[in-house]
């Protein structure tokens, strides 16, 4: 797969993007990843909130890429992107989506499904993509960020 494939069965969009956009989406995932350590707040609010992080992060890597994923399936199909744009693992990119779908079902259908460890595993794991957007970033795309 790739991006020229993804956009050829209508699943990304091209998209032109700036710097501002770029550091709007990390400025979010900045706050998102502090937010997700606030002491006392519970496991399925942390973890969703470094989700949260996690998917403006590949956001920010699909904009400098040209790219903004279309509606239907965009949270699959951003996080999906990170092994085209960043080069992501199949590990990254398959935890990551495991963790959008434990997401949903915390949010959407059922509450007590996300432990402290694993809240701290998706923060941790804002973390590590933060580091790699932000160094492919500087690679790639030096005049998106500062």
């Amino acid at each position: 797969m790739s991006l020229q494939l993804y956009s050829s069965n209508h699943w990304i969009r091209p998209h032109e993007t700036s710097a501002e956009e770029v550091g709007r989406l990390l400025a979010i995932a900045d706050r998102d990843i502090e937010q997700s350590m606030t002491p006392g707040l519970g496991p399925e609010w942390r973890f969703d909130i470094a989700y949260n992080a996690a998917l403006q992060l590949a956001t920010a890597a699909l904009a400098a890429s040209g790219y903004r994923a279309e509606r239907q399936n965009k949270h699959l199909r951003t996080i999906e992107c990170l092994a085209f744009t960043v080069g992501a693992d199949e590990s990254t990119v398959t935890c990551l989506d495991r963790c959008r779908r434990k997401r949903h079902a915390a949010v959407y259908d059922q509450i007590g499904l996300v432990s402290d460890h694993e809240a701290d595993e998706m923060v941790a794991a804002a973390k590590r993509l933060r580091e790699d957007v932000v160094a492919w970033l500087r690679k790639a795309h030096a005049d998106l960020v500062e």
